[in-house]
């Protein structure tokens, strides 16, 4: 086994996941279940995006990618079946059956059957392969659970029986902004977020309309005649034709094109340019669910440019 620190394979394949799910981003809008998770599952390509990747940001889950002409692979799923049960939900347990789901074995690079991999924030954190008795498969659990405490999100609470969730009340501080918007008048816009963000910090819809606004006003500066993503393809320094293509890209509904090509900027340069080459990834990463596979795979592309 790999303790939840040592994990370096880096198997999982999020691109794989891209091309292979044709209904991510409706996944991706509707987000994870949030009323009876269960302790264990049967993962699929249809749910490998919401039920590992998405879930794997509120608690860890553990993956048995197995086969049941397998004995060790049946006994480890037998036992992480019980250790999910029994550990209130502090991890998910989900199964990959290799014969009948081979690209989501795929997906997970596994080398051999049975292999076990735990997942952090849309990453692996750490994996073995072969059999292993049950007390040293409690103990590994346990220390995926230890190593990642504190960290990540945590399951929503369940609803009691006849409770329904209370549907969103828009905040009407918001209602000038989207005005201005409408008008065009971008600045205006942004000065009501920040107004909001003045008194409340953390305000997450804030921020994320706060920089959207922010893009939709560089472009609103931009000649429409001017082809933004050729003039940066062939200028691929220029840290203004960077950003101007980026934006274009999440605009056209290409994230991953725009963190990519800033990713890329990162690698090539330094000092303060490197610092705000950063910054503006980061202020994309904002317009985006944190759980959103795109922004934490770009997320782990820019920390090993940065690294």
């Amino acid at each position: 086994m790999t303790s939840p620190h040592n994990f370096v394979s880096g198997a999982i394949d999020l691109g794989e996941v891209k091309a292979r799910a044709d209904a991510r981003q409706k996944a991706h809008e509707q987000g994870p279940v949030t009323q009876g998770i269960a302790s264990s599952l049967d993962v699929t390509m249809e749910n490998l995006e919401n039920e590992v990747l998405r879930r794997s940001t509120q608690v860890p889950v553990i993956v048995l990618v197995g086969t049941p002409r397998s004995p060790d692979s049946e006994q480890l799923k037998s036992d992480l079946t019980t250790l999910a049960a029994e550990s209130g939900r502090k991890f998910i347990f989900g199964y990959v059956n290799a014969d009948t789901d081979a690209d989501v074995a795929q997906v997970f690079g596994v080398q051999g059957l049975p292999s076990v991999i735990a997942v952090a924030a849309g990453r692996p954190l750490a994996d073995f392969q072969g059999g292993q008795p049950a007390d040293a498969l409690k103990q590994w659990t346990d220390q995926v659970v230890q190593a990642v405490g504190g960290q990540l999100e945590g399951l929503p609470e369940e609803a009691t029986d006849g409770e329904q969730e209370d549907a969103p009340v828009e905040d009407p501080r918001f209602d000038a902004a989207t005005d201005a918007l409408n008008r065009g008048a971008f600045d205006e816009a942004i000065a009501v977020y920040e107004s909001i963000l003045a008194q409340e910090p953390n305000n997450a819809d804030a921020k994320q309309a706060r920089d959207t606004a922010k893009l939709l006003g560089r472009l609103a500066t931009v000649d429409p005649s001017v082809d933004v993503v050729a003039a940066a393809d062939a200028d691929p320094t220029n840290v203004d034709l960077a950003y101007t293509a980026a934006d274009a890209a999440v605009v056209a509904g290409d994230p991953e094109a725009a963190f990519d090509r800033l990713i890329a900027l990162l690698t090539i340069s330094a000092g303060d340019q490197k610092n705000q080459v950063k910054e503006r990834l980061l202020e994309l990463f904002g317009m985006f669910e944190t759980a959103d596979p795109r922004v934490l795979q770009a997320r782990g592309k820019m920390a090993s440019a940065l690294f």
